[in-house]
């Protein structure tokens, strides 16, 4: 469905955001794109929405060659497409119905069209009670539902969600995420960049790490490659559920989530933790 063949981004500035990248996704796949700020994820995203063109390379979606495509045609491109943004993006003064029926009219669909399709899209998302409200009168969370929805109404082929679990709290990123994963199973391509690790790994999905512009990883089952240019501080710690798994010397760690262990070394000095402490590799 998506195919990047030698796909290289240099932008006027003289910034090299994406080097030679080559992958391609499947119809029907869920795939996580994660990386550092500035690692190149938002132009890739920019690059498959044909919001920017390559210098190098080839994109093919859909068996269409984006560097052939007119531009009159890349409207067209777009309605395959469902986008789903960090800051909702939503109009305040139109109430939750016309948010995301505004996406229907603006492809010209019909009114009677509409007024069935949007409810049905609302309930998916579990906001049918809310449709008369306005995106003030509504949390966090149910702002971002309101933009899945507004995605989904024109029954997109593919999915893009960029970072949409940026300004929710953890308990409704997992809500978000869980609804995108019900949306992929229903047959549609989702493809999702966050810098939530731990939801990465939570759902088992297929996982694309950039760095620098370069594709380092590509994963299956929630793994994350780990970063070439990782930090020797860069580590979290985490209070384990089963201390009797945590048998920890002076001069090692363990990492909770590979179960493998490091010497103090791969790490700089730290100070000593209780027994029942890991470090984590981020």
């Amino acid at each position: 469905m998506i195919d990047f063949l030698n796909v290289s981004k240099t932008y006027p500035n003289g910034t090299h955001a994406l080097h030679d990248v080559s992958l391609s996704i499947d119809k029907g796949e869920f795939v996580f794109i994660v990386g550092a700020s500035g690692a190149g994820k938002s132009t890739f995203l920019k690059l498959i929405m044909h919001e920017e063109t390559p210098t190098s390379g080839e994109i093919i979606i859909n068996g269409n060659k984006l560097s052939k495509m007119k531009r009159r045609d890349v409207p067209y491109l777009r309605r395959h497409m469902g986008i789903v943004f960090q800051d909702f993006r939503l109009i305040e003064k139109m109430n939750v119905f016309d948010n995301v029926a505004f996406a229907m009219r603006a492809v010209g669909e019909n009114t009677a069209t509409i007024k069935k399709r949007v409810p049905y899209v609302l309930n998916l998302v579990g906001l049918k009670d809310k449709m008369k409200n306005k995106p003030s009168e509504l949390s966090g969370g149910e702002q971002q539902r309101v933009s899945l929805a507004r995605a989904l109404v024109n029954n997109p082929e593919i999915i893009v969600a960029d970072e949409p679990t940026g300004n929710v709290d953890p308990e409704l990123s997992h809500e978000i995420i869980e609804l995108l994963n019900e949306i992929n199973g229903m047959g549609t391509t989702v493809l999702v960049v966050t810098h939530e690790h731990e939801l990465v790994r939570e759902f088992h999905q297929r996982v694309i790490t950039i760095d620098h512009g370069r594709v380092i990883g590509d994963t299956r089952g929630g793994k994350i490659a780990r970063l070439d240019d990782d930090d020797d501080d860069d580590y979290t710690l985490e209070y384990s559920e089963y201390e009797e798994d945590m048998d920890l010397t002076d001069d090692e760690i363990t990492d909770n989530y590979e179960g493998e262990t490091y010497d103090d070394e791969d790490y700089g000095d730290l100070p000593q933790y209780p027994d029942n402490v890991v470090i984590v590799p981020d």
